[in-house]
């Protein structure tokens, strides 16, 4: 069923904003203090069995120079500098073999996927630590990890390792660095989200269902997993809740989106109840910079599946010529899953 507003209602839906003071200098502080470890990025060629790709284990410095893992992915006829996506995964998933990966090349781009730090354990194999826990309580999961304090809170340091997945990207040599799109889905699309407002010059961002933005909201609308996990925590943690809360603004996707000109692509699911459509319109209507969503009324979480990739694919023919123009006011997926046309 449809688990939110109506569609009217949801391309009206700008919140207001709950912004934690000092939210950019948190921000530059925590950069700055990563920044101070060598990126170290070291990309080793390794055999995947892809005649037509060329694979590369990579390992950089993430936050608190902290190892972090990720595959590179080229055609394998490269020779100049490439446009290269860098890619950021889903809730409890790793970057798993090179050949889950072959899209971007397969279509003449580099990517680099980025593992994300203790996680992995859950539908695809991960193979990067998490040396800092987290103090305090937390439920199993991620989102409660640290959440008393947004220094300790594990989205810190997620968010930095995306920052730094960007570096390293640019770092190579097969890579054109003024060419760099961001992309992910679900949690995914809250570090596309946060990237693409901290790291300057970037080229593009695909946006999907992403977590992590109007949370105060999703806390309260849906008991899905993973926000299931902050419910349970505020069960038996009652007098935490307004610093929980607080911590989490400084993470909140609305609150990047109103910093972001990055040129992006949203996708949003109406029968969505991990990420619901109003948490999704909440940062599509505050983000600042050109932007279009695709509207899929019948779907879930999984947004347009591939049929998203698709629309995603076509843009980024666009993107090298400079042909892309935001429409502002968005596609619809239609009935079968199809884009429509624009709306007026």
């Amino acid at each position: 069923m449809f688990v939110d507003m109506p569609l009217e209602q949801l391309r009206e839906y700008r919140p207001e904003r709950r912004e934690p003071a000092g939210f950019d200098t948190f921000w530059e502080r925590t950069l700055t203090e990563t920044r101070r470890h060598d990126l170290n990025a070291v990309f080793t060629e390794v055999e995947a069995g892809l005649a037509l790709v060329r694979c590369f284990d990579v390992r950089y410095a993430g936050f608190g120079g902290h190892e972090i893992r990720g595959w590179l992915l080229v055609p394998a006829a490269a020779e100049g500098p490439l446009p290269c996506v860098v890619q950021y995964i889903g809730y409890n998933g790793g970057r798993g073999l090179p050949h889950d990966w072959l899209t971007w090349p397969v279509a003449g781009w580099a990517v680099l996927v980025m593992d994300s730090r203790g996680q992995g354990g859950g539908w695809r194999a991960g193979d990067t630590a998490d040396p800092m826990g987290g103090t305090g309580p937390q439920v199993s999961g991620k989102l409660t990890q640290g959440v008393l304090d947004p220094d300790d809170y594990y989205y810190r340091r997620l968010y930095t390792d995306g920052v730094r997945a960007v570096e390293a990207a640019r770092a190579h040599p097969l890579v054109d660095a003024s060419r760099v799109v961001v992309s992910g889905g679900s949690q995914g699309g809250a570090l596309a989200m946060a990237v693409s407002a901290l790291v300057p010059g970037l080229l593009f961002a695909f946006i999907d269902v992403p977590f992590m933005s109007h949370i105060r909201r999703a806390a309260e609308i849906t008991d899905e997993e993973p926000y299931a996990e902050l419910g349970r925590f505020l069960q038996t943690n009652r007098h935490h809740l307004d610093q929980v809360f607080t911590t989490l603004d400084h993470f909140d996707g609305v609150n990047f989106a109103a910093r972001n000109t990055t040129p992006a692509l949203f996708s949003v699911g109406l029968r969505d109840g991990i990420t619901p459509a109003s948490t999704v319109f909440a940062a599509y209507n505050h983000y600042a910079g050109p932007k279009d969503i695709r509207v899929w009324r019948f779907n879930g979480h999984e947004g347009g599946d591939s049929a998203q990739v698709a629309e995603q694919l076509k843009v980024a023919r666009d993107l090298p010529s400079g042909r892309w123009a935001a429409a502002g006011s968005g596609s619809e997926g239609t009935a079968d899953g199809l884009p429509g046309p624009l709306r007026p």
